[in-house]
């Protein structure tokens, strides 16, 4: 089930921490998330999962920033987020939409207990004049079935800042367990 925007904003202080959270956002099962005014451009040609990539950031002016089509922009949320009992979801409004840019490429799903600023993986289709603050994507929430594990200590938990990809951490775990495998995949005997 996804929660009303009643019962978001009768949850806040509770289950939900929406900060700042201002009535004039709240819609009837969502709550509108504004863009903050600097975004992450990654500097590599070539992204390598393995490593960290570099990146370079850049302000959004008053007077508005134009994002080209084939570039990626990391952004974040103004607002800082936290939710428990629940999964959060991002979605970019239909009206963001409407003008071709994506908001997220695939990181609409958060977790239980996520605690932090949403980071925003946004492209446009075609060149587009963006503005700080602007409502940009909404968050949603789900009731969960079953005995609830939240999400503590994950790479992008507890974030002050935009997040670029950490899944290089992953990989050097993944890395440590597979120098412990043999050749078909199987732990040695």
């Amino acid at each position: 089930m996804i929660l009303s925007g009643s019962e978001i904003k009768a949850r806040l202080g509770g289950d939900i921490r929406i900060d700042p959270f201002n009535d004039d956002q709240l819609n009837p099962n969502s709550y509108n998330l504004r863009l903050h005014d600097e975004l992450l451009v990654y500097e590599e040609i070539v992204l390598d999962m393995r490593r960290p990539n570099r990146f370079r950031r850049i302000l959004i002016p008053p007077e508005g920033l134009v994002l080209q089509p084939n570039q990626m922009y990391l952004g974040r949320t103004i607002e800082y987020t936290e939710t428990r009992n629940l999964v959060p979801m991002l979605e970019g409004r239909s009206s963001i939409g409407r003008l071709g840019m994506f908001v997220h490429v695939t990181a609409g799903f958060g977790d239980v207990g996520f605690c932090g600023y949403w980071t925003l993986e946004m492209i446009a289709i075609q060149p587009i004049r963006i503005y700080p603050a602007v409502q940009v994507c909404q968050i949603f929430y789900h009731t969960v079935e079953g005995e609830i594990t939240e999400y503590q200590t994950g790479k992008y938990q507890k974030n002050k800042d935009i997040q670029p990809s950490y899944l290089f951490k992953e990989l050097d775990n993944r890395d440590d367990r597979q120098k412990t495998l043999d050749f078909d995949g199987n732990a040695p005997q």
